[in-house]
């Protein structure tokens, strides 16, 4: 067999591992055969928070960033998506963004970690910063695309989702959150990042005794019922965005006749705001990060997603009004 076969044969069967195995990672983490284990056995009430302590607060409001599919581990996502990462920080005043959740794993582990496929990651992750369009890198969106599935699942996405969200909650708290004084949490995803936001949201308030919101950028999320435990959701998307629909028509939640599902009766409810941006790609030039395509305005499309993300921060009182 050629080596362009023997490496075919090998990226299908990491594939098909990678598949079968995405829902047992997060049953073998709740199951305690890996992972940090915790003493905490109530994950949904709200009555469990830390007494707070004396020491003080490193912000007044914090935004956890969850990246998109592309993301390989903690430290390592695409580099397009890094100069927004920035930009977050620099429009959102008394804000502390977080973006060293990997949330593709249960365990914040990401591919290069201490895996048995780890070996096989890195090299992939090498061939996709000598040429990001590989077609070998692409496997690393398809075994983060199981995840997002997983999330969304309602048998395994409660407890992919906990694991998730206690991630979120160390990250947390390494950054100087600190429990029990309500300092309000906002959770961005971008792409699958979405639907991961939202499904942590069920858990999250209850981990940290705060309110959480959720912004997702270009996100495909489900009908999920981390909407029940959120102050709100705003939904930002492209209309030439093939992907972020694909939850709308793949959920039946989300569908317009089902008007008494989860996500519809927030929508009636005035807790979901649907917001479109204009002619945004998800992918390649025009997408969400672009800081070259201009619109009208004269803004680049990463420029006006980034102060749409500030108009609705500071709309619900979490940063200071950007002037006219």
């Amino acid at each position: 067999m050629s080596i362009i076969g023997l490496i075919f044969t090998g990226s299908l069967a990491l594939l098909f591992l990678s598949a079968a195995v995405a829902p047992l990672e997060s049953l073998g983490w709740y199951a305690g055969w890996f992972g940090e284990k915790e003493e905490e056995p109530d994950f949904i009430s709200l009555a469990l928070v830390e007494p707070v302590d004396d020491e003080p607060e490193a912000a007044s409001h914090y935004l956890v960033y969850l990246s998109g599919i592309g993301a390989i581990a903690p430290d390592s996502i695409p580099e397009e998506e890094l100069p927004f990462i920035e930009g977050l920080g620099q429009i959102l005043p008394g804000t502390k963004v977080i973006a060293d959740v990997f949330p593709y794993s249960v365990t914040n582990m990401g591919l290069t970690g201490q895996r048995v496929t780890a070996r096989i990651w890195r090299w992939i992750e090498q061939l996709r910063l000598k040429n990001p369009m590989a077609v070998a890198a692409l496997l690393i969106n398809l075994r983060n695309m199981f995840q997002v599935a997983i999330s969304a699942d309602r048998r395994y996405g409660p407890i992919y989702n906990l694991g998730v969200a206690r991630a979120i909650r160390a990250s947390l708290l390494r950054h100087g959150y600190r429990i029990g004084r309500n300092t309000p949490v906002t959770l961005l995803g971008w792409s699958g990042g979405g639907q991961i936001a939202l499904g942590a949201a069920w858990y999250l308030p209850g981990l940290i005794g705060a309110p959480v919101r959720v912004i997702s950028v270009g996100g495909v999320m489900s009908d999920d019922m981390g909407v029940e435990r959120i102050e709100h959701l705003w939904h930002l998307w492209g209309q030439k965005d093939p992907l972020a629909p694909l939850g709308e028509w793949l959920y039946a939640g989300r569908w317009p006749y089902f008007p008494t599902s989860t996500w519809n009766r927030a929508l009636a409810d005035g807790r979901i705001t649907l917001i479109p941006l204009g002619p945004f790609t998800h992918n390649g030039a025009g997408n969400y990060f672009d800081n070259q395509t201009t619109l009208p305005s004269g803004e680049t499309h990463m420029q006006h997603v980034l102060g749409k993300v500030q108009r609705v921060m500071a709309d619900a009182g979490l940063v200071s009004r950007p002037p006219n």
